[in-house]
């Protein structure tokens, strides 16, 4: 009696170990992943371990032997199908995950307005949502800043998001049935840090420590599907959402993992949407994450010839540089970083971007230095002040291909900024504003004999000034006019253009100027 009662109790107690272990491990009932497999490989073993101690004496030593093969040829086929989905023998196939299009940066990549450049990196950001969380009496002391801070295009501005957590497990008893009150914003060219409220709470995050949790939930309705990073988006009316993309692998078992599919799970109320990756929503930013990209990109640089060349002879072999950024475009957020030679020294042979929402990615032959040798010259500019650089972003200042920095002091804040050219960067301007910094580049690039509008096509036009305003950004003042009453404003610096001053309203001006995509940039009054 007493031996039965302990059996049945051993069965219980695996059971119970059974469910747990899959409810925190979360395995996903997929041949392709590798959960799975060492799940039932761990089960196996671990049956045949609980099956001999049930038993004890009258335990059938065949079904332990015949359970503990079963588990050794499943471990062998699993590192057979490792080696099988290596790249040591499908190099051409890792090479191609990634279609690199050859394209022409002042083309691609136009010039934007000073006020439009993001100048917080992801850790600025972090320290601006927690000063603005400790102000909000009313909730810092139930939630904490999630330190996600997804990247994105919202109303055609860069920012950065990210939702707030339950403060611990105490926290969360007494507000799960409102959910999460807030999400935090960020705008990255102002600095501009708000809690948005919302009318209803967030009911699933990955501070959920039971169904709702955003891991837990999706793996109960999509128990097969294979997801790769999650992040956080708003779409345009604000609401929040995760997206998940759904990776597949496409080179063996293990191999080649390619996004086919993105869920997107409604943060608030847990309503699923389920997309083909051409099918996305183009508010949608985050498909692919940064480091999938980069990865597809270093398969491509270093596999062209082979696996065994990127590890002995490494002929033609690239790859990315350390560290990446962000660069928004066309309503969509691209993954940068340079591309520099393997056997090559310290600089760049040019550097890709990649699309996040689309894997779209276009290489441009540009070399330079490293964004390291421009970090570190622009931190030798301030070196008396000790401020450190944020990785830098690439922008079209003048048809020049430049690196942007922020400065920083050890508290983190923003002081001052910098713009290092790539191809000769021991030209490097420093301002306290982005528009001084700016003004500062262009004048250095000038004295330089560096032809800044090689191409850019100047145009001339003379008529009436039918509206004028000086304007203030920050610290510079502009003038804006419009000439014959056409649409696009005409901007022009007081600073350099003092006669400017002289025009008033109906006066006839003749100028030369330049045309961008906001509005055109006012060379020279005739």
């Amino acid at each position: 009696m007493k031996k039965n009662i302990l059996k049945i109790s051993i069965v219980l107690i695996l059971i119970l170990v059974l469910f747990l272990f899959y409810y925190i491990y979360l395995p996903v009932i997929n041949i392709h992943s590798s959960d799975l497999w060492i799940f039932v490989i761990s089960l196996l073993f671990l049956g045949a371990g609980a099956y001999k101690v049930i038993k004890f004496k009258t335990a059938n030593q065949k079904i332990i032997k015949a359970t503990v093969f079963l588990g050794v040829i499943l471990f062998v086929i699993y590192l057979i199908g490792y080696i099988l989905s290596s790249p040591i023998i499908n190099a051409k196939k890792y090479q191609s995950l990634i279609n690199i299009e050859n394209s022409d940066f002042n083309k691609d990549i136009k010039e934007i307005s000073f006020d439009e450049i993001p100048i917080l990196d992801k850790e600025t950001a972090i320290n601006l949502g927690s000063r603005k969380m400790g102000s909000m009496v009313d909730m810092v002391s139930q939630f904490e800043v999630n330190n996600l801070y997804t990247q994105i295009n919202y109303k055609a501005k860069p920012t950065r998001v990210t939702p707030l957590d339950y403060g611990n497990i105490f926290k969360w008893l007494t507000n799960r049935k409102e959910g999460i009150p807030a999400y935090m914003m960020i705008d990255m060219a102002t600095q501009e840090t708000e809690l948005v409220k919302l009318d209803e709470g967030i009911k699933y995050s990955f501070s959920e420590p039971l169904n709702r949790n955003v891991n837990r939930y999706l793996r109960f309705n999509y128990p097969t599907y294979m997801f790769d990073k999650i992040s956080f988006e708003i779409d345009d009316n604000g609401t929040p959402y995760w997206i998940c993309p759904v990776k597949t692998y496409s080179i063996g078992l293990f191999g080649g993992p390619v996004i086919k599919k993105v869920v997107l799970l409604n943060a608030i109320n847990g309503e699923f949407t389920e997309y083909n990756i051409e099918d996305v929503p183009m508010w949608v930013d985050s498909v692919y994450s940064a480091e999938l990209l980069i990865s597809y990109y270093n398969y491509y640089g270093m596999l062209k010839n082979g696996y065994f060349n990127s590890i002995l002879g490494q002929k033609g072999c690239l790859k990315t540089t350390e560290g990446y950024n962000y660069i928004a475009l066309n309503d969509d957020v691209y993954v940068y970083t340079g591309v520099t030679s393997v056997t090559g020294d310290r600089s760049n042979v040019g550097f890709v971007l990649m699309n996040q929402r689309t894997g779209e990615a276009k290489y441009y032959t540009i070399s330079g230095a490293q964004e390291t040798s421009a970090m570190a010259s622009a931190e030798g500019q301030v070196q008396h002040l000790g401020y450190k650089s944020t990785f830098p972003i690439l922008l079209n200042i003048s048809n020049q291909p430049t690196y942007f920095m922020s400065l920083k002091d050890e508290a983190g804040l923003v002081k001052k900024y910098a713009m290092v050219n790539v191809e000769k960067y021991q030209i490097v301007a420093i301002g306290d504003s982005v528009s001084e910094c700016e003004s500062n580049y262009i004048d250095l690039l000038s004295k330089s004999n560096i032809d800044i509008n090689k191409n850019n096509t100047k145009q001339n036009i003379k008529g009436n000034i039918t509206y004028i305003k000086e304007l203030v950004i920050d610290g510079n003042t502009y003038i804006f006019v419009k000439i014959n009453n056409n649409e696009k404003y005409f901007s022009i610096p007081v600073k350099n253009n003092l006669n400017i001053l002289s025009y008033n309203l109906n006066d006839t001006i003749d100028i030369e100027y330049e045309e961008e995509e906001n509005y055109n940039i006012i060379t020279k009054i005739n």
